[in-house]
């Protein structure tokens, strides 16, 4: 095992405490290994100058340019100087300041035709981007010994920029690395040797060394390839031993009977299933069918008619002799789905009942909040056997529900669903029940083989006919506030038209703790406009009725509502009652209003691009088209713009969210979100990887089928258990 422990070496042994120390804490690199990982973010070459156009702002950056001029300024009466440099490359110019002390050093080093190496954080002052104190390197020397170490160290040499942090800069980095380059030797390489030499990859010790230090930019690319494919395959390993072991449990195989639920329920549909519909609920009963557990992923835009393909699985369940658990994320979108399918079911939902079908069933409702009574009734219809459908929030998880025959699960927006959550629920069937995870999140097929690569996939893309189209336009509020003026009077006009509106916000602003810290960011944002805290619903909706939207019906909606009280304003603006609904997300899933046709979405740059597209989706849901407005306050150059103009420019989920993942690429794919694991894929990057992982995916599936424990492959087991530490592990168990 001496061939692992070389990359477990902890940093502070080689390059020194105070080093390691902002490595762990800073970029959560503790071993050998985690910094062979930490790869470059590009290559500079020597000679060649970065875009400054390009400058991404609010990150730390580092440039390769030349000083164009310098010059020292005086303020404060004379008492303040201030030095001010312009670099310069075929691009742009970027400005760099350095103030009182800190003048000295740079105002004699940084001439006029120099070339240097600087790092630091991108900002606008005064609408140019510029580099506060940024730490530099030159990269000309005026001691001619000083020069020829420079040049030997640059010339020629495609430089490493790492990604970096404000206490350690990229050259600090690449130091650091050349103390620990010789343990690439050591490197254990996970892939079987016929896989390696069959798709012709470089050796990993050679990748490692290549990655870092790269002679050519053929260098670069062979490291690449290999360090790509091994993330992909490592993980896709992990997957198909999650997948195949799931083949091994057992459960019921649920088939729906001729002449029952399902057919009387098919029989009074007043419309006939989309194409896609059926095609999806065939993949479902094939696998509803089989004699071990369904792990099935359903993924279609909001309005597709995803809840009726699961609720036919639920009916043909029923059928089979089992029962059907559907959960919510919330209290709100557990309601709305018990109403919509006991509408949908009618005298069907009513079995047992007087005046309910032969074929019937009981649907039950079972939530946090209810009554005591109600609730006792619905546990007890649960353990007889005599509901076979609950719609319910995490409520369902508790140890006091007990089922009957628990035999299929329906989980409604995964993403807000908690792996452990969905774990407790799977224990509650005699045999693990079938699984089917439904989101209106549009998630990439590539994802889909990461993120949820131990679940099969089937999307519905094909809108029900009568959805209206919607138009999105952004609304730059610091730049030209008439816009925004110009948005509230859409609003009115659309309310005088006989529809109703939504307006969105990221804060409700009425917690005591909440005020305190807004108080403080106030006045910070005083200082520093862009430190302001989100805007509130409750702010918002006092101003909208004391100004723009004065005389108009405007109530709020938030999560700290009552839950009677949520469902009472929901109604009412349902029934047309409230023309302007002030909202957090809470309206982002699951609220059903056909005549909302405009929303205004606040500090849209403060939501994700998937969560913008999906609050959107509440609008032109009825046969007028809709409008959603985008309101920000960002920078024009900024990030954050770029993403709402993308919302803006397409209604296609799909290219959101590849969008929303190109923008975020870094971010776990093993769900950092649901798991807390760090980061696996330093190299792999989903979106632009598609052939890497589907390849990978071929080759794990073959190697599990044929060796499920890995007996022969003892490296790949090493790997993989360093990748799968037990967290992750855990992730992947539940997931």
């Amino acid at each position: 095992m001496d061939r692992v422990s070389s990359f477990d070496e902890p940093l502070k042994k080689l390059l020194g405490g105070a080093t390691a120390k902002v490595m762990a804490e800073h970029l959560d690199l503790h071993t050998v290994g985690d910094l062979l990982h930490h790869y470059p973010r590009r290559y500079e070459e020597r000679g060649k100058l970065t875009a400054l156009a390009d400058l991404p702002l609010d990150e730390h950056v580092t440039v390769v340019a030349q000083v164009a001029d310098a010059r020292i300024l005086m303020f404060n009466n004379g008492r303040g100087k201030r030095l001010e440099v312009t670099l310069t490359d075929g691009s742009g110019r970027l400005q760099l300041v350095f103030f009182g002390h800190g003048v000295h050093k740079p105002h004699k080093e940084l001439l006029p035709g120099r070339q240097a190496m600087f790092a630091g954080k991108v900002s606008v002052f005064n609408r140019k981007m510029q580099l506060a104190h940024p730490t530099y390197q030159l990269l000309d020397a005026s001691d001619a010994d000083e020069a020829n170490e420079a040049v030997d160290a640059f010339a020629g040499r495609l430089l490493p920029i790492y990604p970096a942090c404000k206490q350690l800069d990229s050259w600090r980095i690449a130091k650091a690395v050349d103390a620990v380059l010789p343990s690439a030797r050591d490197a254990v390489d996970p892939l079987p040797a016929a896989l390696r030499e069959g798709r012709g990859f470089t050796p990993l010790p050679e990748a490692l060394l290549k990655v870092h230090r790269p002679q050519t930019k053929a260098d670069i690319e062979d490291a690449k390839a290999r360090l790509k494919w091994d993330e992909a395959f490592v993980l896709q390993v992990a997957l198909a031993r999650r997948r195949y072991a799931d083949t091994q449990l057992p459960a019921a195989a649920r088939r729906p009977v001729a002449d029952g639920l399902l057919d009387a329920f098919d029989a009074k549909l007043p419309f006939t299933l989309t194409e896609g519909q059926e095609k999806v609920s065939k993949e479902i009963f094939d696998d509803l069918a089989t004699e071990h557990p369904m792990h099935r992923l359903l993924q279609g835009e909001v309005g597709s008619g995803k809840t009726m393909v699961a609720l036919r699985a639920m009916l043909a369940v029923v059928d089979a002799g089992g029962q059907a658990a559907m959960l919510a994320p919330t209290e709100v979108l557990a309601q709305q789905h018990h109403r919509s399918i006991t509408e949908m079911m009618g005298e069907l939902a009513e079995g047992g009942m007087l005046g309910g079908s032969d074929h019937g069933t009981k649907v039950v409702l079972l939530t946090g909040s209810m009554g005591t009574a109600a609730r006792r009734q619905a546990l007890l219809d649960l353990v007889t056997g005599e509901a076979g459908i609950v719609i319910g929030t995490h409520a369902l998880i508790e140890d006091k529900v007990q089922f009957h025959d628990l035999g299929l699960v329906v989980v409604d927006e995964q993403h807000r669903f908690g792996v452990e959550q969905r774990d407790a629920l799977r224990s509650k069937g005699k045999q693990p029940p079938h699984l089917l995870v439904m989101t209106a999140t549009p998630i990439p097929r590539t994802v889909a083989m990461t993120v949820f690569g131990d679940l099969e996939t089937s999307v519905l893309d094909q809108l029900p006919a009568g959805r209206s189209p919607i138009a999105s336009h952004v609304v730059p509020a610091k730049d030209k506030p008439h816009f925004l003026a110009r948005a509230w009077e859409r609003v009115r006009e659309e309310v005088e038209n006989g529809h109703q509106a939504y307006v969105v916000c990221p804060r409700i602003g009425d917690d005591a703790e909440e005020e305190k810290k807004g108080r403080a960011k106030k006045k910070a944002a005083e200082e520093d406009p862009d430190k302001r805290p989100p805007l509130a619903v409750l702010e918002i909706a006092d101003e909208l009725r004391r100004g723009a939207l004065a005389g108009l019906s405007v109530e709020v909606l938030h999560g700290r509502m009552h839950p009677d009280e949520k469902d009472d304003v929901m109604r009412r603006f349902a029934a047309g009652d409230v023309d302007v609904l002030v909202a957090t997300t809470v309206i982002e899933v699951g609220v059903n209003v056909p005549n909302a046709t405009a929303m205004v979405i606040m500090d849209a740059d403060r939501f994700g691009v998937s969560q913008l597209h999906q609050l959107r989706g509440r609008v032109g849901r009825g046969s007028a088209p809709g409008l959603c407005l985008l309101v920000s306050e960002a920078h024009e150059a900024s990030p954050a713009r770029a993403r709402l103009s993308a919302v803006a420019a397409t209604l296609d989920g799909f290219e959101l969210s590849r969008i929303d993942l190109e923008q975020r690429r870094e971010g776990d794919v093993l769900g950092q979100a649901q798991s807390g694991v760090r980061s696996s894929l330093r190299m792999l990057t989903v979106i632009d990887d598609e052939e890497v992982i589907a390849a990978a995916r071929e080759e794990a599936v073959a190697i599990v089928a044929a060796d499920p424990e890995l007996e022969h492959l003892p490296e790949l087991r090493t790997v993989l258990a360093a990748l799968l530490d037990k967290d992750r592990e855990e992730y992947l168990d539940k997931g």
